[in-house]
């Protein structure tokens, strides 16, 4: 699934998108959010997109958190 984001500063100011798209990982994932399936996000919303490309947008914000560094503050 490498390469399959890309961040553009050009493409909606540097979000991650699907490569070759304008699509952002965001809106598949809010998509996704709402129980909307692979099938339906595919045929009713971005018809150019692949399976793999919707794996792909999971697997970069499972890769985000992983790297994120998380600092529990105890009062």
């Amino acid at each position: 699934m490498k390469g399959k984001i890309e961040i553009n500063p050009n493409v909606h100011f540097g979000k991650p998108c699907v490569a070759g798209t304008r699509i952002t990982v965001q809106n598949v994932l809010e998509l996704i959010r709402e129980g909307i399936s692979f099938t339906e996000i595919i045929n009713e919303y971005y018809p150019d997109l692949q399976p793999e490309d919707i794996s792909a947008c999971i697997q970069y914000a499972i890769d985000v958190l992983d790297i994120e560094d998380i600092h529990v503050v105890v009062s």
